[in-house]
């Protein structure tokens, strides 16, 4: 507070008509700065085509699953080892829902999950799309409905876990 105070009385009021006679001096030209070396930019890997899986759609056959096993899924003749329901959920607390189930049952080890979202529209539409997300796709196998008229539930095949 006695700073401000102490700057206060060194200000005067202009006048009207008087100007301000302020001494501009004129300052030698600022040295040029000194040369810095500029690293090279680190250069991103871009994933392999070859690496990453294709999307994956519903009730679509995908490559590298034998014959046998795809018509075993898609007749919902292998029996579901775990379900998630996710009836009165909002879409992004799903979504959370969704991503956890998958990792753990991945990571314990499941094949044949399903999900049931019910037959609103935000839930069902968007669940393939989380499905297809960098972070879960390369969990995934394959997806169909449980029954043809049952588009309210989806199977999820995942990979088996290696090593």
């Amino acid at each position: 507070m006695r700073l401000w105070a102490a700057y206060g009385r060194t200000l005067t009021r202009l006048m009207p008509g008087r100007k301000l006679g302020l001494a501009i001096e004129e300052l030698p030209p600022a040295p040029p700065p000194p040369a810095v070396a500029i690293p090279a930019p680190l250069v991103a890997q871009k994933p392999s085509l070859a690496r990453m899986p294709a999307e994956v759609g519903l009730n679509a056959a995908p490559a590298g699953l034998d014959k046998a096993t795809w018509k075993n899924f898609y007749a919902g003749k292998t029996r579901v080892e775990a379900r998630l329901d996710l009836h009165g959920h909002t879409a992004s607390r799903a979504h959370n829902e969704v991503r956890h189930f998958l990792e753990l049952a991945y990571g314990s080890g499941l094949r044949n999950v399903e999900i049931i979202t019910g037959k609103g529209e935000i839930l069902a539409r968007e669940l393939p799309h989380w499905l297809n997300a960098p972070g879960l796709r390369p969990l995934i196998l394959a997806l169909v409905h449980s029954h043809a008229a049952n588009t309210g539930s989806v199977r999820v095949l995942l990979r088996r876990r290696r090593g």
